[in-house]
């Protein structure tokens, strides 16, 4: 599947990071491949955090990532912090 930009949440900001919500059917492994969330740049910055409702196999995941780079990058990177 692909990422669904209405599916990622905003949930609060505390100084330079934001937290995010993002629920998704796809496994983490594709969610934290290089370039998924590649359409909502505008949206993220380098050491947000994301919490991930996933799925892997059809049992809900739960995953915590942090965005390597996004700010003025072509393509967002993050990893699994879980």
């Amino acid at each position: 599947m692909a990422f669904t930009k209405a599916t990622l949440k905003m949930v609060a900001t505390g100084g330079d990071q934001q937290l995010y919500i993002y629920n998704s059917a796809d496994a983490i492994s594709s969610i934290i491949a290089s370039g998924y969330f590649n359409t909502v740049t505008d949206r993220l910055k380098q050491n947000d955090i994301i919490l991930v409702v996933g799925a892997t196999g059809g049992t809900r995941t739960m995953d915590a990532i942090v965005v390597a780079s996004a700010t003025a990058a072509a393509t967002v990177t993050t990893i699994n912090g879980t």
